[in-house]
């Protein structure tokens, strides 16, 4: 029997209430989905690069409407819980934020993030009054819902060439303060950093995995709660493509079929049973 959405709302919550630090892995299409599903993953997360390369598409060109498409493809996927990459909600006015909160929560997630990144290279970051305003309204919008909709708010310094560990703190205790449930700062320079982030947190952090290349057990010791991998997962398939391609190109070769997953493992994994 399917489970219905406040349920799967309910498990993700628990998923960061319980000791321990999980991995939420991030799918860019349902087949991802189905096989993460079935390799045993408690929940999953959208990435919106693995989504726009999907697409033939830099990270970041695609519409709102394409979005909310393919989170209803991923919710549908499979009984997992699904958060969702929700870039900068489309807009840079809170009302757009909450908007866009309240369409994603009806695809089937449970769980969206909003960022302070402006996607304007020469501002790349919101000031942060005009950030907190925005997850003040997401978490309203968030609040509002009929189900518990788990909240993540991420500080974009360094994913945009702001290296500085001050701000990026000052942000994600304003961003908790308005009541984000999970505090998200990709790219987070060392495992000192990442301890200091956490030092200072109540509310559970989320960081990118591989960057910097660290194991769960450190990331744990550190104090994170979960572990998310962005797009990691289709680049790496899309560095198999790529192998696979250039030695056929460049050697007449197809060495690379021994890697390849087995058509009856894949159909095992996309079955009803797999789910």
């Amino acid at each position: 029997m399917a489970i219905d959405q406040a349920e799967k709302a309910r498990r993700f919550q628990e998923l960061h209430r319980r000791p321990g630090t999980f991995v939420i892995p991030n799918p860019w299409d349902a087949g991802s989905a189905r096989i993460l599903a079935a390799l045993g993953f408690e929940a999953l997360a959208s990435t919106s690069s693995g989504f726009a390369f999907s697409l033939g598409r830099r990270d970041g060109a695609t519409t709102r409407e394409e979005l909310l498409a393919h989170l209803r493809a991923i919710a549908a996927a499979t009984d997992l819980p699904v958060s969702a990459d929700l870039e900068k909600c489309f807009g840079d006015d809170p009302e757009t934020v909450a908007e866009t909160i309240r369409l994603a929560a009806g695809t089937g997630i449970v769980g969206g993030s909003v960022e302070d990144f402006t996607g304007d290279p020469r501002r790349p970051i919101y000031d942060l009054s005009q950030a907190v305003e925005r997850v003040a309204a997401a978490v309203e919008a968030a609040r509002a819902l009929p189900f518990p909709f788990t909240l993540t708010a991420r500080a974009e310094n360094y994913l945009h060439g702001r290296s500085d560990l001050d701000d990026t703190l000052k942000r994600l205790q304003a961003y908790e303060k308005t009541g984000a449930d999970v505090l998200y700062a990709p790219l987070l320079p060392n495992l000192a950093a990442i301890g200091a982030v956490t030092a200072v947190l109540s509310k559970p952090l989320n960081v990118l995995a591989g960057r910097p290349l660290l194991s769960v057990a450190e990331l744990a010791g550190a104090g994170v709660k979960r572990i998310s991998l962005g797009g990691l997962l289709s680049r790496a398939a899309l560095g198999g493509l790529l192998r696979a391609t250039r030695e056929i190109r460049e050697r007449g070769t197809f060495g690379f079929a021994g890697d390849a997953a087995s058509s009856a493992e894949l159909n095992e994994m996309m079955s009803p049973r797999a789910r």
